[in-house]
């Protein structure tokens, strides 16, 4: 249950914090004292979008922060699912919105808004204006028969939703080959031309790269032998000056002075060593440029095969590997083009047998449904009777869709009849605003009977209403608050008298600005704020004199009946 709510620099609100009890907790107020803005500080820490001019201008960073305890051992477990573990039973959940920008955390982790609302399902139920009136919505009134199904209903869900998913990827398979004789006969007819292109060409792998480097080589061939040529000229022996001349003079000169010097004998072998490495290099390079001679076919056969092979990466690939995988992938486009008929056929067969056992398990899920909408009618028919519907007359009504989805095929109205002798009618053409925000709560009831929600808000469940109905409401409330914590914010005295814990949200002016203040009221002030919702502005002996005993009534209920 929600045991703290801390606001700051929202709307009216400057700063506030306020503790709520188990059971009925009731916050009463003057209009625009800021009630509303009370349960938009809760879904703004719960991950809900936020109006900018909600945030105020002259106090830093607007947050909320709620703080949970939590007991029960299925959402404590669910909990850990989440990574969100309450931490000796409790979570809390904070929201701050600095420069327009915001930050939600679950205990201290940083977390997105998603994951917030994802965990908030499991702790706390709101309940407005809005969600009445999804009540008339198809689609909801089925998510709340699936919801009270059950395990039953939600294995049929799942099974009806495998089943859709295997189906409807055949037929998209279909819708994929479906092509006329004449396109898929151009299809194919392309597809072998690119394949033969290929083929013909014969690619292999690094043969390009060879080509390339042979028909750099061959074409320039000229430059290259002009350099060697000049290069081996300038090493060799033949020309005055060369180097190989130059040595080999000098290392009989060396020779003869060694005939009278022994010591250089080593510098004669060193430079003999030279004269051998410089006649290797000459001999050497007189080779290559004897290599370097080519035949012109064998030029122009290199420069068109690298021209081919330049040309088939242009169409299919940067790479000989891209192009020849292209030619497998086009391979298998046509032997499944080849292949269609018989293929064809088998998807048909396959999409058949599929499209059977959706419509089986989906009639499966809509008896599970329907089975449950019988029982749910009758509990929401009882919970109606208790709220001053004395011969109401509540069913589900089921069509069927003409496709069938992965829900199934099944849409629901809610049908009612709020007096003896009126047929029933779908629930968005006959109740009023307060018969609608009752049926709310009776489904509501039904809910929290089988464990919904460990903290249930009501807002505006009063609309509408007044007299006996508004008691019965009260009452309602207060059965519910045995099992649940419920925040009701009201401005009926029948109601807020019910409270087990009371609060009022007042204006005040302080700085020339409105600041709105949330308080807990004891015994006394509870009775002085029914007495201002009984009496108005002014408040009498006779309105505390009836406050008191509204108040005493309640607590007799509770007593005897609870």
């Amino acid at each position: 249950m929600l045991r703290n709510l801390h606001v700051k620099n929202l709307a009216l609100i400057r700063e506030a914090d306020v503790d709520f009890a188990e059971g009925l907790n009731i916050l009463t107020g003057e209009t625009g004292a800021g009630k509303s803005i009370l349960i938009e500080s809760i879904g703004m820490a719960l991950g809900g979008k936020i109006r900018r001019d909600l945030v105020r201008q002259d106090g830093g960073d607007a947050l909320s922060e709620l703080v949970f305890e939590v007991r029960e051992p299925g959402t404590l477990q669910a909990l850990r699912e989440m990574d969100a573990e309450a931490e000796d039973g409790v979570v809390l959940i904070s929201r701050r919105i600095r420069d327009g920008r915001s930050i939600s955390r679950i205990n201290g982790t940083t977390v997105t808004a998603a994951e917030v609302r994802k965990l908030a399902s499991l702790l706390i139920d709101i309940h407005g204006q809005s969600e009445h009136q999804k009540l008339l919505e198809s689609g909801r009134q089925l998510q709340l028969i699936d919801a009270y199904g059950g395990a039953e209903t939600a294995g049929w869900k799942e099974e009806t939703a495998a089943r859709y998913e295997s189906w409807n990827g055949i037929r998209k398979q279909l819708e994929k080959d479906a092509m006329s004789p004449a396109e898929r006969a151009r299809t194919m007819s392309f597809l072998e031309y690119e394949i033969a292109e290929i083929t013909e060409a014969d690619p292999q792998e690094g043969e390009d790269a060879e080509l390339e480097a042979s028909y750099r080589r061959m074409s320039n061939a000229r430059r290259i032998m002009e350099g060697v040529s000049s290069v081996y000229r300038a090493t060799g022996y033949e020309d005055r000056g060369s180097a190989g001349e130059a040595v080999g003079h000098a290392l009989k000169t060396l020779e003869g002075a060694a005939d009278y010097d022994p010591e250089l004998s080593d510098l004669v072998e060193s430079l003999s060593a030279i004269d051998d490495m410089l006649n290797d290099f000459n001999r050497g390079l007189s080779e290559y440029m004897e290599s370097l001679t080519f035949e012109e076919e064998e030029f122009r056969t290199c420069e068109d095969r690298l021209n081919l092979l330049n040309h088939l990466k242009s169409r299919y690939g940067d790479s000989i590997p891209e192009v020849l995988a292209y030619r497998r992938e086009r391979e298998e486009e046509l032997s499944a083009l080849r292949s269609f008929e018989e293929d064809r056929e088998r998807l048909l067969l396959e999409e058949e047998a599929a499209k059977a056992e959706l419509l089986r398990t989906a009639e499966g899920l809509s008896q599970a449904r329907r089975k449950a909408a019988e029982a749910f009618s009758r509990e929401v028919a009882r919970e109606l009777a208790d709220l001053n519907f004395a011969r109401a007359d509540f069913s589900v009504s089921f069509e069927r869709t003409e496709h069938c989805g992965a829900d199934g095929f099944d849409r629901v109205h809610f049908r009612i009849s709020t007096n003896p002798g009126e047929p029933a009618r779908d629930l968005d053409r006959v109740v009023s605003g307060g018969e609608l925000s009752r049926i709310m709560l009776a489904v509501k009831t039904v809910f929290a009977e089988d464990g919904a929600a460990g903290t249930m808000i009501f807002d505006e469940i009063d609309a509408g209403i007044s007299g006996r109905t508004a008691q019965k409401v009260a009452e309602k409330m207060a059965r519910i608050g045995r099992e649940h914590q419920i925040l009701c914010i009201t401005h009926l005295p029948q109601i807020a008298a019910m409270a087990d814990t009371h609060y009022r949200i007042r204006k005040d002016v302080t700085d020339d600005s409105a600041i709105t203040n949330i308080e807990p009221l004891d015994q006394e002030e509870s009775v002085e704020e029914l007495a201002r919702l009984l009496g108005g502005a002014e408040i009498t002996g006779n309105t505390l004199n009836s406050a008191s005993e509204m108040k005493e009534m309640c607590r007799q209920f509770k007593k005897d009946a609870l």
